[in-house]
């Protein structure tokens, strides 16, 4: 009994250990991630700035079509499964392992790689595109080919194993461990087995620790500057039904292709995909010359001049051409994500409306309101986009806030579109024949 019962405790630790000596991979990697894409965000606004005085700025408008037809080339060719935000990915592949089906062409070290390669080659175009998503398929796909190396195959399900790397993939993008464990349960797997629920709770947490050993316990956004919020219960009901509108929209308007392939312009992109994101390019350089660049990248440097209140407000183009160039961005099929756009948008409209519906007293608080509701009303995820925002901003005092916004925000919007990554996810299962 003793023999067995130290084996049995031998094969525990194994286990554990393999998951986290995989989770602090997955947070290394999703940190490499982060410094390779601040790297080329820099590099791109540097060489559109080298001729700040010329009348027309030239240089987006060569990058932006050339790394969109790089990228989109590269992801068919040598990295099919890459393209989009990666979250819809790991949500099949959680469907298709929880059924015994092979998962290889959604999640694999080979999708890893071609996601931090060719998502950084479009953001050095200036695409609108953030790397939270696709660090989810990152850290999914590292956690996947760790299964292998456990000492039993049944030592924990393959589908809880992909649920909790694509939850570790956003604690450590985010710095949010607490929003990666949400996510898990809301989003990407909607359950967890009892019996290994603490062990891939820790390794949803361990992942994001390294990310923090690493680069600091830094606030995504910065620290947010409150003092008090006043007249809290119109803004929450204003932003939040506005909000969900938008969002829903632009949820509706990314389900676009998949609802409707046989309209002419994708049923063009479907035969020309490269030349489609060549024009995409063409597109999101003309918007972010059109709006002063603040479409450019993910939106990271401009949300975070509105939350630490550096700015309080915003022209009243910013949410409509950072809306635009998202959409854009999307559908030119480069790998990229949409969680740090949508913030973006969502700081861009609190800041830019608030004067004009008179809430200017209350503009930084406004503006996370805003990324709450927006976020919210995009992913249908209410709890996790608050939480986000809270943890991000390190926005604590305005959690009752943030939650209520959220939750408005997505019954306005899921009466407009159906739960934008559960239904693109439909897109990477099986079809049955026709």
């Amino acid at each position: 009994m003793n023999l067995f019962r130290g084996r049995l405790s031998a094969f525990r630790w194994r286990t554990r250990l393999t998951l986290w000596g995989a989770a602090a991979c997955a947070g290394l990697a999703v940190v490499a991630f982060t410094k390779l894409a601040d790297l080329a965000l820099h590099t791109f606004f540097e060489l559109a700035n080298t001729h700040p005085g010329l009348p027309f700025p030239w240089v987006p408008f060569v990058l932006a079509p050339l790394a969109g037809m790089s990228a989109v080339w590269l992801t068919r060719r040598f990295f099919p499964g890459a393209q989009g935000s990666g979250i819809p990915q790991v949500i099949a592949a959680t469907r298709l392992a929880a059924r015994g089906e092979p998962v290889g062409h959604l999640v694999s070290l080979r999708i890893a790689v071609g996601k931090i390669g060719v998502g950084c080659l479009a953001l050095l175009g200036g695409f609108s595109a953030g790397r939270e998503g696709p660090s989810a398929q990152v850290a999914a796909s590292i956690l996947h080919f760790a299964h292998r190396l456990l000492p039993h195959s049944r030592a924990i399900a393959p589908a809880d194993l992909l649920l909790a790397g694509g939850a570790a993939g956003i604690a450590a993008a985010f710095n949010t461990p607490l929003a990666g464990i949400v996510f898990a349960v809301e989003e990407l797997g909607k359950r967890l087995e009892a019996k290994t629920t603490g062990i891939l709770v820790s390794t949803i947490i361990l992942s994001g620790l390294v990310a923090i050993a690493v680069e600091g316990n830094y606030h995504h956004f910065g620290r947010m500057k409150v003092s008090e919020f006043s007249e809290i219960v119109v803004p929450v009901l204003v932003y939040g039904m506005l909000c969900g509108t938008l969002g829903g929209i632009f949820s509706r308007l990314l389900l676009w292709p998949q609802k409707h392939p046989d309209f002419v312009l994708w049923q063009w992109r479907a035969a020309n995909p490269v030349r489609f994101a060549g024009c995409c390019g063409l597109v999101v350089a003309l918007v972010g010359w059109m709006g002063g660049g603040l479409s450019y990248g993910s939106g990271y440097t401009v949300t975070s001049v509105l939350v630490s209140g550096d700015a309080l407000s915003a022209p009243w183009h910013a949410p409509v051409t950072r809306y635009v160039a998202t959409l854009v961005t999307y559908f030119s099929g480069i790998p990229g994500g949409i969680f740090a756009p949508s913030l973006a948008v969502g700081a861009a409209l609190g800041a830019s409306t608030c004067e004009i519906l008179g809430f200017a007293v209350n503009a930084i608080p406004i503006t996370a309101l805003c990324m709450a509701g927006f976020l919210a009303a995009v992913t249908q995820s209410p709890i996790t986009a608050a939480i986000i925002v809270m943890e991000m901003i390190d926005g604590h005092g305005m959690v009752i806030s943030l939650m209520a916004v959220a939750l408005i925000a997505n019954a306005v919007s899921s009466r407009i579109s159906p739960e934008l990554y559960q239904q693109l996810a439909q897109g990477f299962m099986p079809q049955p024949p026709r």
